[in-house]
């Protein structure tokens, strides 16, 4: 057991090691000069020389690997660097910026969960067929559906329409209702399509005919012995949708004006601001190997067989 916990922790190391590397050899690779596209205006009225300072503070004189070295022992020293397009440092701007992103998320992917779940549910309780076959064939239309035209539809509906969720001037609370929403539908969907999978398939194993054989109704079948058989994929595709959050958040905070990574993404893409893009990249892959190691390291717990297997190496 120790052994796979050690491999697994040595495995989210090397993923993020692999993630700064790729990331910031393409970051570097980029086109144009951000430092010169900012300061070389004749509005500033800058100096060849002080140019030459202001590439000397943010570290871009030097070669590509003195680059990489000095990034690497930054960010494990907890310095993120300073945002060209701001003057701040990256830190300060992530301070403001991840807690909103982290309400959508980790709201979103709440709900997500409760629709998948809702769906399941209906869709074999349900004694009618038609309904079975509706509830099947929604996660085929969540996850079909573009974000940022779901999230357009939505203000066009309960704001502008409906006149139920405002979007000039929100709350706090009220301005995440619809991008909440807007995020929790598509990532419900493959949620959906797992949890149905899995429940057709491990209702057809023999312990299922025996639960049946003893007296046990539809729904106690479902609860006690298909539940639980159903729960270590749904735990793997949960890992990995976190990734879509992400993604997710990038195009709803644009469409909804949010303040948080996503809308601090799309800005520093436009001014070429590569020490936050570094940033970001790195926290979310951060965030995505942790909550995978996470359902790594659950596997044993949920799974008698794994423990054993691995209590036997």
């Amino acid at each position: 057991m120790t052994k796979y916990i050690l491999t697994r922790i040595g495995q989210a190391l090397l993923v993020l090691w692999a993630a700064f590397t790729v990331s910031f050899v393409l970051l570097q690779s980029m086109p144009g000069d951000a430092i010169l596209i900012k300061f070389q205006s004749p509005d500033y009225g800058l100096s060849p020389e002080q140019l030459a300072d202001i590439r000397a503070a943010y570290g871009a004189d030097g070669s590509m690997l003195q680059q990489y070295i000095h990034a690497v022992w930054s960010f494990l020293s907890g310095n993120f660097g300073y945002s060209l397009q701001a003057g701040v440092s990256v830190s300060s701007q992530l301070a403001v910026s991840l807690p909103s992103t982290l309400l959508l998320a980790g709201f979103s992917f709440l709900l997500a969960a409760i629709l998948a779940v809702v769906i399941a549910i209906l869709a074999n309780l349900s004694g009618f067929g038609w309904l079975r076959g509706f509830m099947q064939s929604l996660p085929s239309l969540f996850i079909s559906v573009p974000t940022f035209w779901l999230g357009i539809m939505f203000i066009q509906i309960f704001s502008f329409r409906l006149r139920l969720v405002p979007v000039i001037d929100p709350g706090p609370w009220q301005g995440l209702i619809l991008p909440i929403l807007t995020v929790a539908i598509p990532i419900s969907a493959p949620l959906a399509q797992i949890i149905l999978r899995n429940i057709d398939e491990v209702l057809t194993r023999p312990f299922i005919s025996v639960a049946r054989a003893k007296g046990a109704s539809h729904g106690q079948v479902l609860w006690r012995h298909v539940a639980k058989n159903t729960l270590l994929p749904v735990l793997t595709v949960a890992g990995l949708l976190f990734g879509e959050l992400i993604a997710g958040a990038v195009v709803t905070e644009t469409v909804f004006g949010l303040n948080g990574i996503g809308n601090l993404t799309k800005h520093a893409v436009d001014a070429q601001d590569v020490a936050v893009l570094q940033a970001i990249v790195v926290i979310s892959a951060a965030a995505f190997v942790t909550i995978n190691l996470i359902v790594d390291l659950l596997y044993p717990i949920l799974d008698p067989r794994l423990k054993a297997r691995l209590g036997a190496n």
